[in-house]
């Protein structure tokens, strides 16, 4: 690998935490956070919501799938912190699998004209070998990729063979890993046990490292194995 290809390799992890590192300071110096660690306010605040609060998370996951409009990690950590590990594991999971479903349903009725809109032309290029062949297994190690364009895929996989329920059984178990890690980080975060929170996210940001410098590779890899066993 030429110098200048392994600078862009690692180029995009130094970015990430460059900008975890700028919403964290933003986030401080407006309040949010100190909002947040205020256990009583918080508790008072969820507890005035009521069955509402649950219906809102979900909502809001099934939203950030749709349509994106906030990062999922940070909603998933918002559920740790509002619900505890066990509740918020279990929200997140809910809200995500509709929220797949959903971006596969409506790639799946309305073709590939509304998937042109979410997709761009490179991302379609990429994964169009997973159009003609169903290849749920490798679907699933996709999924449990970190960092993985988990919502894009969705609606790729619309236009392809899965059914709605293997779809759905992938997309959920596919996603559980990520979820729970970033619910714990959320509760860690509530709670204040800044130490479990360390490592944590030293753990988190090692394997995107890891991950994002060895994604394609990974890709290719998947992708020349499905070429090699395809399931028809």
């Amino acid at each position: 690998m030429q110098p200048q290809e392994k600078n862009r390799v690692w180029l995009k992890p130094l970015i990430f935490v460059a900008a975890m590192v700028v919403v964290t300071v933003i986030l401080y110096e407006t309040g949010v956070i100190r909002f947040f660690l205020d256990r009583e306010r918080m508790h008072r605040f969820i507890d005035s919501m009521g069955v509402w609060g649950f219906a809102g998370f979900i909502a809001l996951q099934v939203v950030q799938v749709v349509a994106a409009p906030v990062p999922g990690e940070a909603t998933g950590i918002l559920g740790g912190f509002l619900y505890g590990p066990l509740v918020g594991t279990v929200l997140s999971t809910i809200g995500l699998s509709l929220g797949s479903y959903v971006a596969f349903a409506l790639s799946r009725n309305f073709g590939r004209p509304l998937t042109d809109r979410f997709v761009d032309k490179s991302t379609m290029d990429r994964f169009d070998y997973l159009l003609h062949h169903k290849g749920a297994f490798l679907v699933f190690l996709l999924f449990l990729i970190p960092g993985f364009p988990k919502d894009i895929l969705c609606y790729i996989l619309g236009l392809g063979h899965l059914t709605t329920l293997e779809f759905l059984a992938i997309a959920s178990t596919g996603r559980l890993l990520g979820t729970t890690m970033l619910t714990f980080g959320g509760h860690f975060l509530r709670d204040k046990e800044y130490s479990s929170l360390f490592y944590l996210f030293g753990i988190a940001v090692v394997v995107i490292f890891l991950t994002i410098a060895y994604r394609d590779k990974l890709e290719r890899m998947f992708r020349k194995w499905h070429e090699k066993h395809p399931r028809k």
